[in-house]
């Protein structure tokens, strides 16, 4: 192999028993470790976050079952490419086409590849970091299986590493290379799961490194100043991004601050201002609501605060309303009320305004039987008098179910119950 070539390309996994990580798809027993022991490979795609190793476990099935192989980008590859895999593929009878960015496949070049993925002359192996369910055409999505990889752990990365130090063919095992055991933990864990970042760092740092007395000598100092780039990563148009902003409102929703304020972190590490905006003023009204209704206007009131400052200040005055609204008691009663009448009014449920409500200023309205026997609720003792105001069909209709979550909603619940019980006396 051409040691020209970058340590992580060079570390690729020649069989599957070489990939690391990923256990729930090549250990023992699992799918694709299966279609290879019974050497019948079907068309697939391989998702999950940058560095997760797609790519290598696409070459490593593959080459486990001594498969010709090709492989084209979905971008910059021309149709005239994958004519040219498809005539090799009559030629040699089976052919697996690795295809790397395949969520931005266009149609011209997917018409062309799926007649020959339908009838296995092509096995495909795409490879993607979108959430195929997201981005991939349906067309191709219901004729392949589709796999998810997940970030690799820090002992996972920790084992590449060591590997990539004793390996003699592609790795360092001819050099003479100590690591501080702090600088592995740095390489392990600030790659955040991502294997390729991570060997990406230890080629810079053993690269350059000049060697003293024949021993390159690698510490915490050496693997901070090649990770630094990495100790954080997070894409605002993809796929994870919406993974960080429904786990931080599910966590401010299940009340753990810890968690809220860790995602909070990771959205401002994104510097994405508008989408901590947008969910921190919905959580306010929809998870928290009549709980506490003085969360709306102070979640409001933060988010102009951080609009006005700026990062880095900006976090401040949302870590506040942050605390706030994870640790505020939780109600959904309010909307969930709106969403039944909107029930009812999309399905016909409607009927018409009782008369004694209608509009009755102009001229002809009592003729007509408008606003008549209309009960005035000031004139009455607490402003409240016994009417119907719901339409006939819709009398006994019952939305909203108060909660017992802050003062604020158990006053509400006491007010509401008590007029419910004076309404079923008429």
């Amino acid at each position: 192999m051409n040691r020209q070539q970058p340590l992580a390309y060079r570390m690729r996994p020649n069989h599957i028993d070489e990939i690391i990580g990923q256990d729930l798809l090549v250990g023992d027993g699992k799918i694709i470790r299966r279609m290879v022991t019974a050497k019948q490979l079907s068309s697939m795609i391989l998702f999950g976050p940058p560095g997760t190793g797609k790519t290598s476990m696409a070459h490593a099935i593959a080459k486990s079952l001594a498969i010709t192989t090709r492989m084209l980008n979905a971008v910059t590859d021309r149709k005239k490419d994958m004519e040219i895999v498809v005539e090799e593929a009559k030629m040699s009878g089976q052919l697996v086409l690795i295809l790397d960015e395949v969520h931005r496949l266009d149609k011209g070049k997917q018409d062309f590849l799926l007649p020959h993925v339908e009838s296995n002359l092509i096995t495909l192996i795409g490879c993607t970091t979108s959430n195929p369910y997201h981005s991939i055409n349906p067309a191709i999505r219901s004729r392949v299986h589709l796999f998810e990889l997940h970030a690799l752990s820090p002992d996972n990365i920790r084992e590449a590493i060591e590997r990539a130090l004793k390996d003699e063919d592609v790795g360092y095992g001819t050099l003479h290379v100590d690591m501080t055991e702090e600088a592995m933990e740095h390489f392990s864990h600030s790659a955040n799961g991502d294997l390729r970042a991570a060997l990406n760092g230890l080629e810079l740092a053993v690269s350059s490194t000049p060697p003293e007395d024949g021993i390159i000598h690698v510490s915490l100092a050496d693997a901070e100043e090649c990770m630094q780039k990495k100790s954080f990563s997070h894409d605002k148009g993809g796929d994870a991004h919406y993974d960080v902003l429904s786990a931080f409102q599910k966590s401010i929703r299940g009340s753990d601050v810890d968690a809220s304020l860790h995602y909070l972190g990771r959205l401002i590490e994104a510097g994405d201002l508008d989408s901590i905006a947008r969910r921190m003023i919905v959580i306010a009204y929809e998870d928290i609501g009549l709980a506490n209704p003085q969360a709306g206007p102070r979640a409001i009131a933060a988010v102009q605060a951080a609009e006005r400052l700026g990062f880095p200040e900006a976090r401040i005055p949302l870590s506040v309303a942050i605390v706030e609204l994870a640790l505020s008691p939780k109600s959904n009663s309010a909307y969930k009320a709106l969403d039944k009448a909107l029930g009812d009014i999309r399905t016909g449920r409607g009927g018409n305004i009782p008369p004694h409500l209608q509009d009755s200023h102009y001229s002809g309205a009592k003729k007509m039987g408008r606003g008549i026997d209309y009960l005035y609720p000031h004139n009455y003792a607490g402003s409240w008098v016994n009417q119907q105001y719901l339409p006939d069909d819709l009398a006994s209709r019952s939305y909203y179910e108060a909660k017992n979550t802050g003062k604020f909603e158990q006053a509400l619940k006491v007010v509401h119950d008590k007029i419910s019980k004076e309404k079923k006396k008429q």
